[in-house]
């Protein structure tokens, strides 16, 4: 049984298709976007990963390129310059992570609190690292840890900070230069949104301000937080424009340090793009898997 008048009834398909036709306009750019930027470089590097370049008798015919099914992963997982590189990224995130998060949010717990003064200034002063591209970021670093050049290593007594195992704290620190103030503003702007009454509602039942900030605030920021971890493991597989910009200065950083930096110079050093391509793949998968396992523990907890 049909209901409302014959105007209603012929109008509600062409209502329909206008209100689809909106959500197509809306949403349609974004998908373009992300299969164009995302999808597309993906599938493109599963499709070089399958294949591999072969020389033809002892080498003077020419290189074909041939199938080769997962044998480039299997090359790339038994290869010990990839997975020592998983070994640089577990000490960098060991080191990174807890810095950033903690020093992230004691910045803004404290901007947060009644102590603050000339909120705005630190906040703009804090972020503005992160403005500062990576590589120009490495390389005012770089000037800073150069023994000769540097006027904190003069201060220091000539301690260097690119030999041996000391780069990997002079990584870390280029790192939490750009994106302490960056995930700083993300816990503000949590802890701004946060209800007025329930910090009231604290502080009548006795809560001090140390108390009310890790009693209260931190829990109810607790997604935001989840969030930040999500992108810092993400980011820190990712490990590639500070190492590259200290590559060339320092003996504890080799060309294949990091993953992406194997995978760089698989593509661009040997001329292996199907080697290549499998890394990148391995490493888009393992940060899949670490993405769904912080994002569950978050969900859980």
């Amino acid at each position: 049984m049909t209901t409302g008048t014959p105007e209603t009834q012929a109008r509600g398909p062409g209502e329909a298709w206008r209100r689809r036709g909106a959500i197509l306009l809306f949403v349609g750019p974004f998908f373009a976007l992300f299969a164009a930027v995302i999808v597309a470089p993906l599938a493109y590097a599963v499709y070089l990963s399958l294949f591999s370049e072969k020389s033809s008798g002892l080498g003077f015919g020419g290189a074909e390129t041939v199938f080769v099914g997962l044998g480039n992963y299997l090359d790339t997982l038994k290869d010990r310059a990839f997975t020592d590189g998983f070994l640089v990224i577990l000490g960098y995130c060991v080191l990174y992570i807890p810095l950033m998060i903690g020093g992230a949010l004691a910045l803004a717990l404290l901007l947060d609190s009644g102590l603050a003064r000339a909120r705005k200034f630190f906040q703009l002063a804090l972020f503005m690292p992160h403005v500062v591209p990576g590589v120009i970021a490495g390389l005012i670093w770089l000037y800073l840890y150069l023994p000769g050049i540097s006027p904190i290593v003069d201060l220091l007594g000539g301690a260097g900070f690119l030999g041996g195992d000391k780069v990997l704290g002079s990584v870390v620190n280029i790192a939490l230069w750009e994106w302490v103030g960056y995930n700083m503003i993300i816990y503000f702007a949590a802890l701004q949104a946060i209800p007025a009454e329930v910090l009231e509602a604290a502080r009548m039942d006795g809560a001090g301000a140390v108390r009310t900030a890790l009693s209260v605030k931190v829990p109810l920021i607790r997604g935001a937080v989840i969030t930040t971890v999500l992108f810092t493991i993400i980011g820190s597989l990712q490990l590639f424009t500070e190492p590259m910009v200290l590559d060339n200065v320092s003996d504890g950083i080799v060309s294949t340090w990091t993953p992406n930096m194997y995978a760089y110079n698989e593509a661009f050093g040997n001329n292996d793009y199907g080697q290549a391509g499998a890394a990148s793949i391995i490493l888009a998968l393992l940060a899949a898997v670490l993405s769904y396992v912080v994002t569950r523990w978050g969900n859980r907890r």
